[in-house]
């Protein structure tokens, strides 16, 4: 038998790209020197040595084996120094942790993905892994939001590759709080891309929802879609906010009964929506 991983030893990874996806916010392209998988919705704690860790969740296909992604917001010493390092480094990983998003329960039905800020990066992994397998969904509405046009990321894809590339079985409606003058879409919150949503998904009780962004804008997405008619249960929340450790010990990440990193990241409505405080 091979002996367990420890899962505090970070495994050595190579920063091989940096795309900058908006003024604080960039994608850090590495190269695992060990065979690494993850399944959407999972998250790993990156380590820039001798600054730290942080927990992220990657935001590239699960199903992109020669490399892994993450999509990181500048707020703090790791994210900085991340931030300042150019490729060609060495950096460690851990994981994967948490659970990943049910997909078994999400076959046959329309999903709605709404989205805001870097809270793309996580449904950026969803996304690629539902049009993987594109033929296991009735249709995939991908929902998102962003201050600005250039605070948008994964902009052209999501305003041009992907609605070309996957015409048939997705919609996607795209906000942003104040346009420019180049800006020909949607002006307003994200909640406005959900106004009118039978045109797109003629039966929402039966639909899957996975919300992630900002805690305010998960709180106020979350009551807009109990008032069209999604059922608790069948609304997913990426509750990562304050994590830590990544493994349950330090109880940083607590919610309630729940510890986010190792019974989380990912929660249907259902189980938390009674709990106290759980938007921040």
């Amino acid at each position: 038998m091979l002996p367990k991983k420890n899962p505090y030893q970070p495994r050595p990874a190579k920063l091989v790209e940096v795309i900058e996806e908006s003024p604080t916010i960039k994608t850090f392209r590495l190269i695992p020197q060990e065979e690494f998988t993850f399944e959407a919705g999972q998250f790993i704690e990156l380590t820039v040595p001798g600054v730290g860790e942080a927990p992220f969740t990657p935001s590239s296909s699960p199903f992109e084996k020669e490399y892994l992604e993450v999509t990181v917001m500048r707020v703090g010493r790791v994210t900085s120094a991340l931030h300042n390092l150019p490729p060609g480094v060495m950096l460690g990983i851990r994981g994967p942790f948490g659970n990943p998003y049910p997909l078994e329960k999400f076959e046959g039905k329309e999903i709605l993905i709404v989205g805001g800020g870097v809270g793309l990066a996580p449904l950026r992994a969803l996304f690629l892994t539902l049009v993987a397998e594109k033929e296991k969904y009735k249709k995939i509405v991908f929902c998102c939001g962003a201050r600005t046009p250039k605070d948008l990321i994964y902009k052209e894809s999501i305003l041009e590759k992907w609605p070309k590339e996957y015409s048939d079985k997705v919609c996607f409606r795209v906000t942003v709080d104040q346009g420019d003058e180049n800006w020909k879409g949607r002006v307003g919150l994200v909640t406005c891309t959900l106004e009118n949503l039978e045109e797109e998904i003629p039966d929402v009780s039966q639909s899957i929802a996975v919300v992630c962004g900002p805690p305010i804008m998960m709180k106020f997405v979350t009551l807009k879609l109990l008032d069209e008619g999604y059922k608790p249960e069948n609304i997913y929340l990426s509750m990562e906010r304050n994590m830590s450790c990544g493994v349950g010990k330090c109880g940083h990440c607590m919610l309630g009964p729940y510890y986010v990193c190792k019974d989380g990241p990912v929660f249907p409505y259902s189980k938390i929506m009674n709990l106290p405080n759980i938007w921040g």
